[in-house]
């Protein structure tokens, strides 16, 4: 089975919420390794959070089964984006039987949105 999750923001929302919170904002969100990666850029961060949003709805979620933190942005050696699944998130993957997640990112100058697919063996 595929499921497929899909999120676009205005990064100049990420800058908002950056600048009027900070630290705080990042801790909540992020993991210490995205927050390494992005160094402050909110496009960067933008990316991130779209593909966390974009992974909630593809293991059919949304914001309350799964944190924040329970799903990270990583690098492969390639460069390319990969997401890796903490806790709540890995548990979910693993009751749904999730084989493989494929995620897509992108960022323009005012937008930054994430595409995920999801090879699971249930919708369950």
């Amino acid at each position: 089975m595929l499921t497929t999750g899909v999120d676009i923001i205005e990064i100049d929302r990420v800058r908002q919420v950056l600048e009027r919170y900070g630290q705080r904002f990042l801790d909540r969100v992020f993991t210490p390794g995205e927050i390494a990666y992005c160094r402050g850029r909110a496009p960067n961060l933008a990316a991130r959070f779209a593909a966390k949003e974009a992974t909630m709805k593809a293991l059919g979620t949304g914001i309350r089964g799964v944190g924040w933190k329970d799903i990270e942005v990583v690098r492969h050696e390639s460069g390319a984006p990969a997401i890796k699944l903490h806790q709540r998130g890995g548990n979910r993957a693993q009751r749904r039987g999730v084989q493989e997640i494929s995620i897509s990112l992108s960022h323009s100058r005012d937008y930054a949105v994430a595409f995920v697919v999801i090879r699971s063996e249930s919708p369950g």
